[in-house]
């Protein structure tokens, strides 16, 4: 039986590493937002501790049914307070590494799911 790869429309990161990520073969070094509906926007994060809840309020904007936020190298998880605009839409919110975000983001767009993925892409290595 011959087996063929699966082909997606959707943006899906097609590959990682310290200080970038690339998305639909584009490398890119700068965090950002992704959308499995088309959307793909620069963040304006260059570390975790840049952000705030007008951070996550451009995330609530794509009306995405789930986000997941890649906290870079490490896992660290947002302040609860920065989440009023996600909560207020009822949009969920999974944290993880950035290599682990970006793996399940293109699981759950392959799936169809209209999924979010807010990256942070450390600018200097941990």
């Amino acid at each position: 039986m011959k087996l063929q790869p699966d082909k997606s429309d959707v943006l899906s990161v097609t590959g990682y590493g310290p200080g970038w990520i690339a998305v639909n073969g584009e490398k890119l070094s700068r965090s950002l937002i992704l959308s499995s509906r088309g959307d793909r926007r620069a963040w304006d994060v260059s570390a975790y501790e840049d952000l705030s809840a007008m951070h996550f309020e451009q995330i609530a904007l794509l009306d995405a049914e789930l986000v997941i936020f890649g906290s870079g190298q490490r896992l660290r998880f947002p302040d609860p307070a920065w989440l009023t605009a996600l909560m207020a839409k009822r949009t969920g919110l999974e944290t993880m590494d950035t290599p682990a975000a970006c793996r399940t983001y293109n699981i759950l767009a392959a799936e169809g799911r209209h999924v979010a993925l807010a990256v942070i892409i450390d600018t200097d290595s941990d």
